[in-house]
């Protein structure tokens, strides 16, 4: 697959995982209304939210013009890292370790999407294209976004009463 066909299908994908978080936000408004958890569901928002962006980017700039995208994926990368570090803070006193490991998982990948972003030959050097490394990255994060969701979908939200169809 042409690396700019994937890009523009992940992002439109990435942009549709979004609206459908939306639409489990509305029927779980209580997620919102505590600050904790409003934190913790915005993360998930930019498990697809970033990766979206990213795709752009890179579509923009492609491989054509490499710096656009470089510089954005290290700059949305950061942004990443920023709120997973705070989210990661509110859930240090958790008692499931279930989430702080994805998010864990997130922080290490926006990570590692900055590292090829700044130092692409990183990707050279295993033999694939800086923006085919950061493709792979953004797979990754959104696979552990899913994840994320999922945690919100099989426990009870604030207030105790249980989401639709959890036994649990």
């Amino acid at each position: 697959m042409d690396i700019s066909t994937f890009y523009a299908l992940f992002s439109a994908t990435c942009f549709t995982l979004l609206g459908l978080w939306w639409n489990v936000l509305q029927l779980n408004t209580a997620w919102v209304g505590v600050e904790d958890e409003r934190r913790a569901v915005g993360g998930v928002y930019l498990t697809f939210l970033l990766p979206a962006l990213m795709g752009l980017f890179a579509q923009v700039g492609g491989t054509e013009t490499p710096a656009i995208w470089r510089v954005s994926f290290v700059g949305v990368a950061i942004v990443g890292c920023l709120s997973t570090l705070r989210i990661l803070r509110v859930l240090r006193a958790a008692s499931d370790p279930q989430p702080r490991a994805k998010y864990f998982a997130t922080l290490a990948i926006y990570l590692s999407v900055a590292i090829i972003g700044a130092y692409p030959e990183i990707a050279k050097g295993i033999g694939i294209l800086p923006i085919q490394a950061e493709a792979i990255l953004l797979i990754l994060l959104v696979l552990v976004g899913h994840g994320l969701v999922w945690d919100f979908m099989v426990r009870r939200p604030p207030g105790g009463t249980h989401v639709r169809g959890s036994d649990g």
